[in-house]
């Protein structure tokens, strides 16, 4: 008789187990996936702080992510890796937005196949149109005219704007902002990724015409240093740097009085919030209401030194 109700008592026991599995959603018994799609390679400065923000999200939410970027500013690349993210249906996508355009359709694609979709960093404007949850990030025509108007108040008259990624559309509007807050002529001058590349034309253009004052750059790792360098190649110690974005080096030539600021958009931000909030999401069905702004902030020379440190770790 004991043997018997032994036995009942087993079977019991698997027949609950059993059901109290399959009463759990699939997707509660594993780690959600999230795939990130942006357009700057994770070895750029400017994007290994996002990458870090993102693997310390995931760590942190205890989540899978995958971070993944065409080799080069390449948008029928980013296109693809796109397209191949929502075949692999993960729990999340978050993108960057740099040209609506040519991104929109995949996006869309992934909104219509039921993928929760958070864009970072750019795309602020069409974010909500293509179906995005919300944007974490600046807006960047606001961002180049308070840069243009501190600029303005520091006496510049004559400005160029040093973009790397002409047909960026975030850059772009960062250039225009710029023109609009500085008041005074601006021109953009169009660059590679290269700092060497950078540096050489800068250096002409302040050459060739010597009433240029002021220089804005659209990221200080790639453009901002190399800009300060061809300002000490033609011994300009007049002309004002400023630069979108921080580097470890260009926030020492803040705080030695070689650049004017900089405008941290605290794109560590941009990668960690997506990521926990695509978490949240799949666990518990929260999201924020609206779109989340993650700058601008100006980092002058007083404020330079004390961000030095969280740079080179990669945070700031």
């Amino acid at each position: 008789m004991k043997s018997l109700l032994t036995g009942l008592v087993a079977a019991a026991a698997v027949s609950a187990t059993f059901t109290l599995a399959t009463a759990i959603p699939a997707a509660a018994q594993q780690s959600p996936r999230i795939i990130v799609v942006s357009h700057g390679q994770a070895n750029d400065p400017f994007w290994s702080v996002v990458k870090n923000g993102v693997t310390a999200a995931g760590q942190d939410m205890k989540v899978q992510v995958d971070y993944r970027a065409p080799e080069t500013f390449d948008m029928v690349a980013m296109s693809q890796l796109i397209d191949a993210a929502v075949n692999q249906k993960p729990a999340g996508l978050i993108v960057s937005i740099p040209d609506a355009s040519a991104l929109g359709p995949a996006i869309q694609k992934a909104v219509a196949a039921g993928i929760p979709v958070i864009s970072m960093n750019s795309g602020s404007d069409v974010s909500k149109k293509l179906g995005a949850l919300l944007h974490v990030g600046q807006d960047e025509v606001d961002a180049g005219r308070i840069a243009g108007a501190k600029l303005k108040e520091m006496g510049g008259k004559i400005g160029i704007c040093v973009n790397q990624e002409v047909g960026n559309v975030s850059l772009d509007l960062r250039c225009k902002g710029f023109a609009e807050g500085f008041g005074g002529k601006v021109t953009v001058l169009p660059v590679s990724n290269d700092p060497t590349d950078i540096r050489a034309k800068v250096k002409a253009a302040l050459t060739s015409d010597g009433s240029i004052d002021t220089i804005l750059a659209l990221g200080a790792g790639t453009a901002g240093e190399p800009s300060v360098a061809a300002v000490k190649d033609v011994g300009k110690s007049g002309v004002r740097v400023a630069s979108f974005d921080l580097s470890a080096n260009f926030l020492k030539s803040i705080a030695a009085g070689e650049a004017a600021f900089a405008i941290d958009q605290q794109q560590y931000l941009q990668g960690y919030l997506p990521v926990t909030f695509l978490a949240l999401n799949a666990k518990y069905g929260l999201v924020p209401g609206g779109n989340v702004p993650s700058g601008p902030n100006l980092i002058t020379k007083e404020k330079a030194a004390q961000v030095v440190e969280l740079s080179a770790k990669g945070i700031r």
